[in-house]
């Protein structure tokens, strides 16, 4: 790869987000960081009692994994982050212009089997319906591209990789 990419992985609550962020993270030799990691503990709170986060909520959050995404820009970094709609996305770019945007998608069904097997996590299933109202995806002018996760972690994260090699920094792909 030319240039290290900072990158976002994107998509509803249990589409895989740190599990193949942390495999792209690895593959790209990048820091990785988890976008729930910086949840204020009111957030959490909100999020592990059923109660949807609204854009207030969201915005020193997403403050906060911008800053960590502007600090990596020059050296690359993979965050995992729901970044579910446009504005939040827009303001990610605000604090990394140069951002790649990875968006996981998959069956419905699929997502909610796989919330249902996690343990440890504060999201519930019961968020996953606002989460899929809220979800914006991505548009021809955001650098990214889309991948089903169908095929699991391993061959989504190749996928990735695949892209991010043939994309350089303010390009597009899907």
């Amino acid at each position: 790869m030319n240039a290290p990419h900072v990158v976002v992985v994107m998509g509803v609550s249990g589409t895989g987000k740190s599990t193949v962020g942390r495999l792209l993270a690895t593959e790209l030799r990048v820091p990785y960081a988890d976008a729930d990691d910086f949840h204020p503990p009111a957030n959490i709170a909100k999020m592990s009692a059923g109660i949807p986060l609204d854009d207030v909520d969201r915005a020193p959050w997403l403050d906060a994994v911008g800053g960590w995404l502007a600090a990596h820009a020059q050296s690359g970094g993979v965050v995992g982050c729901s970044a579910l709609k446009r504005g939040y996305r827009d303001r990610l770019r605000l604090a990394a212009p140069e951002l790649i945007t990875v968006h996981l998608v998959g069956d419905r069904a699929l997502i909610a089997e796989r919330l249902r097997g996690r343990t440890g996590h504060f999201m519930p299933e019961a968020l996953l319906a606002s989460q899929f109202a809220d979800l914006q995806p991505l548009e021809p002018d955001e650098a990214g591209l889309v991948l089903d996760i169908s095929p699991g972690p391993d061959a989504v994260t190749e996928q990735a990789v695949a892209a991010l090699r043939r994309l350089e920094p303010n390009q597009e792909t899907s």
